[in-house]
C-alpha cells in the first residue's frame, strides 16, 4: 500500500555530511510517522530517528543526537535525514519506514524501503 524509496547514500570521510531522502508513494494517507533505521553487517537493525507526518514530534537515538536532523516535505511525500559530523561507526545500510503512529521500535513499522548504503571512512 505504501512504497518507500531511499536515496542519498554514499561514501564520505569522517567528519563529513550526507543527506538521505525517503520518498513515499501509494496510500500515504494512513502514514502518521516515518522513521530511519540502520543496520551494519552482523549487527541488529537499530533506530536512528523518527518524525510525525502531521506533527512536529521527533525522536532521536542517543548515538546521533546533535549530529543528525530529521525533517519532512509533506507536499513531496519526502522525509530527509541530514547527517553531519559522520563517524565510521555510522557506516550501515539506512532504511526508512512508515507507521500509523510515531514509533521508535522497528516492529511497529508497517512499510520499509530497500535501503541506501552509507559508508564513512576514517
Amino acid at each position: 500500500q505504501v512504497q518507500l524509496v531511499e536515496s542519498g547514500g554514499g561514501l564520505v570521510q569522517a567528519g563529513g555530511s550526507l543527506r538521505l531522502s525517503c520518498t513515499a508513494s501509494g496510500r500515504t494517507v494512513r502514514t502518521y510517522g516515518v522513521g530511519w533505521f540502520r543496520q551494519a553487517p552482523g549487527k541488529e537493525r537499530e533506530f536512528v530517528a523518527a518524525i510525525g507526518w502531521n506533527s512536529d514530534i521527533t525522536y532521536y537515538a542517543d548515538s546521533v543526537k546533535g549530529r543528525f536532523t530529521i525533517s519532512r516535505d509533506n507536499a513531496k511525500n519526502t522525509v530527509f535525514l541530514q547527517m553531519s559530523t559522520l563517524k565510521p561507526e555510522d557506516t550501515a545500510v539506512y532504511y526508512c519506514a512508515s507507521s500509523r503512529t510515531v514509533e521508535t521500535t522497528a516492529d511497529l513499522y508497517s512499510y520499509w524501503g530497500q535501503g541506501t548504503q552509507v559508508t564513512v571512512s576514517s
